[in-house]
């Protein structure tokens, strides 16, 4: 350590100053508010968190970084501030700038398009477009490897469900980040992507695999992206509960930030608590208690949201810790030479009171716009077109119509839908509060009343487009399917929301049954586009033409129309294993039988079934019928 004492000088020499670095904190506004001036100025606090609720425009943002930064300087403080937000594209993004910000896919998105090249690309074109507006931490990569596909909050936030392809595309990210001089942070240790939600919003979601299950799957991107040179890493509020593992909450669990992270991993960077404002964890433990427990688990910043109350309870909490000797000095001297370390990584006083805002940004944004519709190009994915239904010009005629049918979705955060309404994302989720900073999921019609009028404007007929809700499908509803002459239904993450499952199979049934004025059976063509999470109905070969976009943000519906006129030609592919079991389906429909005709078979199958029934065995028969 020797070497290292002057490094630490003048924040070393004032406690408070020290503490100070030991925490991140978020505030609700979207300027200056006079609690988190205190916070910096008064408490020395060394990092903030940023999100949808705090940023307007790309030049406000640059604006009230630069405002924070200047009280640090003028507070006296070392280093300038470390700015966090989270921005991992899809629908996860804090910051939204029609003009200035450009919108990229999803993890999934990306990983769907097969090229880690293009993650790179993007990740370092996603950072240097926060970095002009003065961030200098992004939150990110996500390194969560999805085993379990209804998982709430994460979805299309991985890359999906196989740990190696995962690793590939996390590190990629990380190095894309980096190269534009941003610092990263894994999230979300030790793995958010087989939680089990087990009850009320004061219970924590849980991780029930086993230490040595973690290590062969999910901990895999997390050790390679630490091995790759990560500076910081989150870890979870989530609970553990396996053979020689019950911990309430792994990042105040030394379990598992001291042994799993430090010794096991042997890192060494920054560690990141969830935020401590978590409903379970403040009810369980209190605020003061939880800092003094993260610190001492081994946790460098300690992570809370946006409560002013809460804030200053766990700064003082802090201070008692030492006081009481509950935590020893040595403990806070190391955290604060890793998050001194990285500061000097990422940031200077010269850089953090001179960002280049809006100038750079014009000159990033023909090659980001580019960019942007490239990697959205690539992503779109065809599952399945059993009766080549695409382009729809294969089917319905240029002056017929066409029905578009919705789900009533709550507009991404940083979208321009959002801005429209200002009415924000709720309040008291059970899950820990990352899920909300972003409001990344899902009232409106507006959300997709732009895709109405961009698939109407290459054709003369109308597209008739209503929404659906949890009522199902109504007189209204079967009239339009009636009338239209091609159907298309939209699902948002329908694992989730089952009458979006239940209402898409029903006018399947319905686009089935359809005949025509000479009473000939006549399928309607229907075409399901999931616009989130790809498993809505990826397995479900009942339907019979399954598009994926993976996000509905204006961009991947602009794609989304480009596939089904037949302007481009989709070369996506769903991520990790799913694909696998995607491939060997499709590889049967190669098979050189003849479909199945009622009239023609119909009497022959009659005839094997009645056949195989006399050769069972009376008691057996239950079975085959």
């Amino acid at each position: 350590m020797g070497g290292r004492e002057t490094h630490l000088g003048p924040v070393w020499d004032d406690m408070d100053k020290t503490l100070g670095q030991l925490f991140m904190m978020g505030f609700d506004g979207t300027t200056v508010t006079p609690q988190i001036r205190k916070l910096i100025q008064e408490h020395h606090l060394g990092s903030i968190l940023l999100v949808a609720k705090n940023l307007k425009s790309a030049e406000e943002t640059t604006q009230l970084v630069y405002q924070l930064q200047k009280i640090a300087h003028d507070a006296g403080h070392p280093v300038p501030l470390a700015i966090g937000l989270d921005q991992e594209n899809g629908g996860v993004n804090s910051l939204f700038d029609e003009i200035y910000i450009r919108q990229y896919p999803s993890a999934m998105g990306v990983a769907a398009t097969g090229s880690t090249d293009l993650a790179y690309a993007v990740a370092k074109a996603t950072a240097e477009e926060i970095a002009a507006c003065g961030i200098n931490w992004i939150m990110g990569p996500c390194l969560d490897v999805l085993t379990n596909a209804r998982n709430q909050p994460l979805g299309v936030r991985t890359s999906g469900d196989d740990p190696q392809e995962v690793s590939s595309y996390g590190v990629a990210y990380m190095k894309g980040y980096k190269e534009a001089g941003v610092a990263t942070m894994g999230k979300h240790f030790p793995s958010y992507g087989n939680l089990e939600f087990l009850g009320s919003a004061l219970d924590v979601p849980t991780i029930t695999e086993s230490l040595e299950q973690l290590s062969l799957s999910a901990l895999v991107p997390f050790r390679n992206a630490v091995r790759q040179g990560l500076d910081a890493m989150m870890v979870g509020g989530c609970a553990m509960s396996s053979a020689g593992l019950n911990v309430m909450h792994a990042c105040l669990s030394d379990q598992v930030v001291d042994g799993l992270l430090r010794t096991d991993l042997k890192f060494d960077g920054v560690v990141v608590s969830e935020c401590l404002e978590m409903e379970a964890l403040s009810h369980n433990i209190g605020v003061g208690g939880g800092t003094v427990m993260a610190v001492n688990a081994g946790c460098d910043v300690v992570l809370l949201c946006r409560s002013f109350t809460v804030q200053q309870e766990a700064i003082s909490g802090l201070k008692r810790g030492i006081e009481n000797s509950m935590i020893t000095k040595s403990r806070i001297r190391q955290s604060l030479r890793r998050v001194l370390d990285m500061k000097a990584k990422c940031t200077s006083w010269e850089k953090a009171l001179n960002p280049p805002g809006l100038s750079l940004l014009s000159k990033l944004q023909p090659s980001h716009t580019t960019l942007s519709t490239r990697a959205y190009n690539s992503s779109i994915t065809v599952v399945r077109d059993k009766n080549r239904l695409l382009p729809l010009t294969n089917v319905i005629e240029p002056e017929e119509e066409l029905l578009l049918l919705t789900p009533l979705v709550k507009p991404l955060a940083a979208s321009a839908a959002s801005r429209a309404l200002s009415e924000h994302a709720s309040a008291g989720s059970p899950g820990p509060a990352i899920w909300e900073r972003s409001a990344s999921v899902m009232s409106g019609e507006r959300v997709f009343r732009e895709l109405g009028r961009s698939l109407a404007r290459q054709r003369s007929g109308r597209v008739l487009h209503t929404s659906y809700t949890a009522n199902g499908v109504r007189p209204q509803h079967e009239n339009l399917i009636n009338r239209a002459s091609a159907v298309i239904i939209l699902t948002a993450d329908a694992n989730r929301n089952l009458y979006q499952n239940g209402f898409t199979k029903h006018v399947s049934m319905i686009c089935n049954m359809q005949y025509t004025s000479g009473g000939e059976k006549r399928e309607k063509p229907l075409v399901v586009v999931s616009v989130s999470s790809p498993y809505d109905f990826a397995m479900d070969p009942a339907i019979g033409t399954y598009i994926c976009t993976y996000d509905f943000t204006e961009t991947a519906l602009n794609s989304l129309v480009k596939v089904l006129y037949g302007e481009l030609s989709p070369t996506g592919a769903l991520p990790g294993t799913i694909s696998q079991s995607q491939k060997l389906s499709q590889s049967r429909q190669h098979w050189l039988v003849e479909a199945f005709n009622e009239e023609r078979d119909a009497n022959a199958l009659d005839a094997l079934i009645q056949t195989m029934m006399e050769g069972v065995a009376p008691n057996q028969r239950s079975e085959l019928s």
